[in-house]
């Protein structure tokens, strides 16, 4: 059963879907579910958190703040403090719900939530056990590249961008803003697999959602490459952490980077075949990861681990 739920994340209106079992009774364990950058609650993670919930665990799928339907201004910015923030939010809006036991609470974060997820973690001793699936950090991608190969002068000509974005803000010219997409099936395929594989997936009927972000705020860009989501991983320990990525994904060296710096108890689990986002929505490789992870919660958040 899905019900609509709100709750505040440093005064802002967040926007969620609280998934529970057909059969719940009692005080159960239960999961956060972060998106990716760039997406809503309705795509990979409102997926995820359903498929989750019919496992037997409540499950909380959000909008992030300036995003979706959640509230904040300017739109589309992408703060990862903020994101953070709302991770920890979110399981304090947990700890409230009769359904929930507030010592079982387990987080999983897709894509860029994989990042923050960690970081949440790493310092919210709520937060039982943490899985990802797709993990990036998301200033590693800005700065390296999805495939860590990137030119140091991208980020450099990024941050002059913005730079100069805040300077006609201040200046009275609105909010600055750049796509994240390409306009058209053929830009998107000569930006190379990557950039194709999440055009494909947001930008067209396979996934596509009008509230998902086609553009951030340049505001966004200083804010994301100062940030580094792997920098606490260590202080999960001695919690467990669950890594998923696809063998064919082209991000999936940020992963295994974050899982050398866990501690333990981890795991990292390859999804055969699958590519960054075909682990978002695809059957044959998100069923496999689901089933790893009810597992991994089960075994972790059963309250006796």
């Amino acid at each position: 059963m899905r019900t609509d739920v709100t709750f505040l994340s440093d005064g802002l209106k967040i926007a969620g879907h609280l998934y529970t079992p057909e059969d719940a009774t009692g005080p159960r364990a239960a999961l956060v579910v972060g998106h990716p950058g760039s997406g809503v609650k309705e795509q990979a993670a409102g997926l995820y958190a359903r498929r989750l919930a019919e496992q037997g665990f409540v499950t909380l799928a959000f909008d992030a703040a300036h995003q979706g339907e959640s509230e904040g201004e300017p739109r589309g910015l992408e703060d990862p403090a903020q994101r953070v923030e709302d991770i920890r939010t979110a399981v304090s809006f947990l700890t409230t719900r009769d359904e929930v036991d507030p010592d079982r609470i387990g987080m999983l974060g897709i894509c860029a939530s994989g990042g923050y997820g960690l970081a949440a973690t790493a310092t919210e001793h709520r937060i039982k056990a943490v899985g990802t699936v797709s993990a990036v950090d998301i200033s590693r991608q800005f700065r390296l590249g999805a495939d860590g190969t990137q030119s140091p002068a991208v980020i450099q000509g990024m941050l002059a961008a913005a730079a100069a974005a805040r300077t006609a803000e201040a200046r009275g010219e609105g909010i600055q803003t750049f796509k994240i997409f390409p306009d058209t099936e053929e830009e998107a395929r000569a930006g190379g697999p990557h950039v194709y594989e999440g055009w494909e997936y947001y930008c067209t009927p396979r996934a596509g959602h009008p509230r998902s972000a086609k553009s951030l705020t340049w505001s966004s860009v200083d804010r994301i490459t100062a940030f580094d989501a792997f920098s606490s991983v260590g202080l999960i320990a001695p919690r467990p952490l669950l890594m998923i990525v696809g063998r064919e994904a082209v991000t999936s060296w940020m992963s295994v980077d974050a899982f050398q710096k866990a501690l333990g108890p981890k795991e990292f689990h390859w999804i055969e075949g699958a590519v960054h986002n075909d682990l978002y929505d695809k059957a044959e490789y998100v069923t496999p990861a689901v089933a790893k992870l009810t597992d991994f919660f089960r075994d972790y958040l059963s309250g006796t681990a």
